[in-house]
């Protein structure tokens, strides 16, 4: 009897999948049953080939061997996952397989994970397509009862093999020239560089930043401070600059100061209006904005919110498939609601949702929106009622904030009544705004940590109410520079990167819109993420700067590179790839061109670069000066030499917790010198601190002291963590 091959991307999904279909028998690698035989990839088997595997003089890299730019890009087998590769090609290949299902994730580089691993083994099956966004065991049936012809997705993989073609012809030529010519490890590519370059124009812009004093008045009646509006006084002349409710020349407004004293005559109420006004809910989470929430709020890296993410949607099931750049629903999720709303009822949530379950939900509702929803749609609960025991603590904290702003979407809006009072005085104009809450609608689900909006009632006032002993005051502030970026911040900025656009790249600004910033919600945390691993940028508390390294970068990089416009221009490109209006070969064709150009410019340039990190400490290995370096994770030295490559760690950025502070604390030394730094000023021996844990071991829940051995024995290697907290373990 002839069996479907079903291909899944990991082996969570692909076993969830097997049980769903029924598929016991199997042995390594996959499972089967009459009907499917079920396997899975661990991401990507198959990937292009470095330039060695063309030409073995590649190994080296030279700058006379540039640009490398292959007739035809091969694909060669990833070596780590090898094994899996053989057994999936063994499954493609049996002649009682008839046809196969791409399971993978649905998405572009979900088609072209499963489309590189059936070309590398020269398979051509009838293909079949599962396009899903959960994998809960009724959207996988639901799915298997709706597969779609695998030819509708071909462009979007020819989109996906033009983006990973495109990137490595200009990616690895362009690194390879700056990095053989500058003897530094110096990587650039057509996202990383210029969000390194947002970074650092918004560096010069705060570097650069003038603070100016401004000034103002208040008047207080009633508790209540009233704000001059100096912008329609008729004592300040109309060329004077203005900053709302201030002005930026102090003289004029003590004049006006002088003038309210001596005037005898009391401030009135000269206006009192109340209006009813509503607030309507957020929509939904896409990706970029749940990872920025997570890292306002908890700090959460914009990495580790993907791979928590991804967990709560593959292990747990709680949410649907998190790679979306959408924040709406699509019209046939509507029916799904109530069972989705049951399926969230957690105790922090059940008053909200007991309410909702009474709701009828329409598809004319203003989260709904077929026209803007593409592969997949908002961030949403899945059908399926989550263990939260099983949860993690971070998995808990994600899962609870996407939940709140799907209740919050399908609530009614914040109702309210704002009054506005105006007080004339000495000719001058004071107002004063309140707010009286009328209803909480969606702000029901969000605690007050969440709203920000605080404006608080205000006592009764009538017109022309006279205002008794009125109380003036002088105020003053200073303009405030741009902040620095922080992840979330960052991330807003990789979306919507107009701002940053040379005067010459304005006209690109519309290009940038349409292709939704640079990077895609799927890659941006890597983006930001290599950076950091590049020591290109570098972490201050939360805040973000450009190292030494990442400025003479992006002087040596050529200047079309740092651009957000370019990767703009190519993402509008290879989505009309994906939309079978314009051919691939057209594109990679102008890569390559590109790319001789590109070549050429640092080949010719008479830039040098200096090691502004250089440190007095020689390399173990080649002799040579070592560099200091500030990663994401701690603070190293590295060799100067990218041949030898040799590297170690200084001090290492712990998951450990100050006492005073409760900051991670940094673990320096070596052997039994170890210490726990904070930057609040504690300091403790590694044998200290042992101890402190072990002592606290009571307070400390079981799954956190497991998951705190297993972070900490991830991230740091330090066995010496492990080692005390499964003691501890062994004692609870």
């Amino acid at each position: 009897m002839a069996k479907t091959l079903v291909l899944a991307e990991k082996p969570s999904v692909g076993k969830d999948i097997a049980r769903v279909l029924g598929c016991k028998a199997g042995g390594k690698g996959f499972l089967e049953n009459e009907r499917y035989a079920v396997t899975w990839a661990m991401g990507h088997l198959v990937t292009l080939a470095d330039p060695e595997i063309y030409d073995k003089r590649y190994e080296k890299w030279e700058l006379n061997d540039l640009p490398i730019i292959p007739d035809k890009l091969k694909l060669v087998v990833i070596n780590k996952t090898g094994g899996q590769f053989n057994v999936v090609k063994s499954l493609l290949t049996r002649n009682d397989i008839s046809r196969v299902v791409i399971a993978t994730d649905a998405g572009r580089e979900g088609e072209l994970v499963a489309r590189w691993i059936l070309e590398k083994a020269h398979v051509n099956k009838p293909i079949d397509r599962l396009w899903i966004s959960s994998v809960t065991d009724k959207a996988i049936l639901s799915g298997f009862q709706q597969l779609k012809d695998g030819r509708l997705y071909e462009s979007l993989y020819r989109c996906a093999a033009a983006r990973a073609e495109a990137d490595w012809i200009v990616g690895i030529n362009a690194t390879r020239a700056l990095t053989a010519k500058y003897n530094a490890q110096l990587s650039c590519g057509r996202v990383q560089t210029p969000t390194l370059a947002m970074v650092a124009k918004r560096e010069d812009a705060i570097r650069n930043f003038k603070p100016r004093s401004f000034f103002g008045i208040t008047l207080n009646a009633k508790g209540i401070a009233f704000t001059w509006d100096a912008a329609s006084s008729p004592s300040i002349p109309k060329s004077a600059e203005k900053n709302g409710s201030s002005v930026f020349d102090e003289q004029l407004r003590d004049s006006v100061f002088a003038k309210l004293q001596t005037d005898k005559n009391a401030p009135v109420v000269s206006g009192v209006t109340a209006a009813d006004k509503k607030t309507y809910p957020p929509l939904p989470y896409d990706l970029t904005r749940l990872q920025a929430d997570a890292n306002r709020v908890y700090g959460y890296s914009v990495k580790d919110t993907l791979a928590i993410m991804q967990s709560l949607y593959e292990t747990h099931k709680a949410l649907t498939y998190p790679r979306t750049d959408s924040q709406y629903l699509s019209s046939d999720l509507t029916e799904t609601l109530p069972e989705r709303i049951k399926a969230c009822a957690i105790p922090a949530f059940r008053k909200v949702c007991a309410k909702l379950s009474a709701n009828a939900f329409s598809k004319s509702a203003v989260y709904i929106n077929d026209s803007k929803v593409s592969d997949h749609h908002a961030i949403i609960p899945t059908e399926q009622t989550p263990d939260l025991t099983s949860m993690s603590d971070k998995e808990r904290k994600i899962y609870e904030m996407a939940v709140k702003r799907f209740l919050a979407a399908l609530m009614p809006p914040f109702e309210y009544t704002e009054s506005r009072i105006t007080v004339t005085a000495g000719g001058e104009t004071f107002t004063a705004k309140g707010r009286k809450t009328k209803s909480l609608g969606y702000r029901e689900v969000f605690s007050d940590a969440d709203e920000d909006e605080t404006t608080a009632e205000i006592p009764n006032f009538a017109k022309a109410e006279k205002i008794d002993n009125p109380l003036f005051n002088k105020t003053s502030g200073k303009t405030k520079p741009p902040a620095y970026f922080t992840e979330a911040t960052l991330l807003t900025a990789m979306e919507n990167p107009a701002p940053f656009l040379d005067e010459a790249d304005k006209s690109l600004v519309k290009t940038l819109d349409a292709a939704g910033g640079i990077g895609t919600v799927a890659t941006r945390a890597d983006i930001i993420d290599k950076l950091f691993n590049n020591f290109v940028i570098e972490k201050r508390g939360q805040e973000i700067f450009t190292t030494q390294k990442g400025r003479q970068l992006l002087k040596l990089v050529p200047k079309e590179m740092v651009s957000p416009a370019l990767t703009a221009v190519w993402e509008q490109r290879l989505e009309r790839i994906a939309k079978n209006s314009e051919p691939p070969d057209k594109f990679i064709a102008e890569m390559k061109e590109y790319t001789y150009r590109i070549i050429r410019e640092i080949k010719g340039s008479a830039s040098s670069y200096v090691h502004e990190n250089l440190t007095r400490e020689r390399c173990p290995q080649c002799g040579k000066f070592m560099l200091a370096v500030n990663g994401k994770k701690g603070r190293f030295l590295i060799c100067q030499d990218r041949e030898c490559g040799f590297h170690q760690n200084v001090s290492i950025i712990t998951n450990a917790r100050c006492p005073d502070c409760h900051k991670r604390m940094e673990l320096t030394g070596s052997g039994d010198k170890k210490f726990f730094v904070c930057v609040c000023g504690h300091k403790e021996s590694e044998e200290q601190f042992e101890k402190r844990v072990k002592e606290n071991g009571n307070q400390m829940n079981k799954r956190d002291v497991e998951d705190y051995m297993r972070r900490q024995d991830r991230d740091t290697g330090n066995k010496a963590f492990a080692a005390a907290f499964a003691k501890l373990n062994e004692e609870k």
